[in-house]
């Protein structure tokens, strides 16, 4: 059975390299440099540092031969280029299986990857394939180094649910498998925003009392929101939503957590965004999903405040206060 794996950042890499350990697999990348480097390294150590391709693994940069004939497409591209690969698929391959592993709301029309696929894949009633999602907590820089690593499959058929979480589930991986897909997609671009609420927390040295709210604050946040969409509400206790907030809010590795920390140390975001090295998506999803939230008549003030120190030029320490000085409420 063939395999793709779209996007050759870090975590599209380690997924393909984990994956590769027990099927064949086809990694895409656009940049034919990028390629030809990881053709000669057999490594990416653009993104993932000098970990050895598996044998099985084989690289490609042309889209159409990379995708055609393949069973299993796993897109890990940024939430910018999603819409635009998912056309590309549904020209070049009509009946493969889709698995997304990014994380955000498109630019513009704040969808959720969901929502996406389901108006490029299923778009004509002659046209219907499974697609799902596969998110949780899960750094790359772990998972390739064979280090214990569980995550969430939701997927639009509980029928071919285990045979595509098998493709996955081996190793030092575990996978549950869902039928949440909007809660599970919901969790794992929401909580890029809260990460950058909890770097500018520990950036500005207000400790443990303060992440550990702000994660419990965000997850409240993010659960209304997801409701909101028809989630159901026991997915925010899962791996997808509660684990991989957890992980991003206080993981070394999470870039939205250093986005925060920087902005708390007073660098602009367009700075960040250049010396980082690698897509934050929470910096694009804060405004997306405000602009959603308000249509939905959800409250979302911690995501308010990380959008209008992202995008006006708000103070942290301001926001901060702002935050702190909400009236008294009860706690939902």
């Amino acid at each position: 059975m063939k395999i793709t794996v779209l996007g050759a950042g870090a975590w599209g890499t380690a997924l393909a390299m984990h994956v590769a350990k027990k099927n064949d697999v086809t990694l895409w990348a656009r940049d034919s440099s990028h390629v030809s480097g990881m053709q000669k390294a057999r490594s990416n150590p653009k993104y993932l540092g000098d970990f050895d391709f598996p044998k099985s693994l084989n690289l490609e940069n042309n889209l159409f031969q990379a995708i055609e004939h393949s069973k299993i497409i796993i897109s890990a591209v940024p939430s910018s280029g999603f819409r635009k690969i998912l056309i590309d698929i549904e020209n070049f391959n009509d009946n493969a299986t889709v698995i997304w592993a990014n994380k955000g709301l498109e630019e513009g029309t704040a969808n959720l990857p969901h929502e996406i696929a389901t108006d490029i894949l299923n778009s004509s009633k002659f046209s219907r394939r499974d697609f799902g999602v596969i998110s949780g907590p899960s750094f790359a820089a772990e998972l390739v180094r064979g280090l214990p690593t569980a995550v969430t499959l939701a997927t639009t058929s509980t029928k071919s649910a285990d045979d595509i979480a098998k493709i996955f589930h081996h190793g030092s991986m575990r996978v549950y498998t869902s039928d949440d897909i909007a809660g599970v997609s919901v969790g794992g671009a929401l909580k890029n925003v809260i990460a950058i609420a909890a770097g500018i927390s520990d950036g500005m040295g207000f400790g443990n009392n303060a992440r550990a709210a702000l994660i419990t604050r965000g997850l409240a946040e993010i659960s209304r929101f997801g409701q909101a969409l028809g989630a159901n509400y026991e997915t925010f206790a899962s791996l997808a939503v509660a684990g991989d907030l957890v992980l991003t809010c206080t993981g070394e590795y999470s870039r939205n957590r250093e986005v925060g920390i920087r902005l708390a140390q007073g660098l602009e975001i367009d700075d960040i965004l250049k010396g980082l090295g690698h897509v934050a998506e929470g910096v694009f999803t804060a405004k997306e999903v405000i602009k959603r939230g308000n249509k939905l008549h959800v409250d979302m003030p911690i995501t308010q405040e990380v959008s209008n120190v992202i995008h006006n030029k708000k103070s942290p320490k301001q926001a901060v206060e702002d935050l702190l000085g909400r009236e008294l409420k009860k706690e939902n």
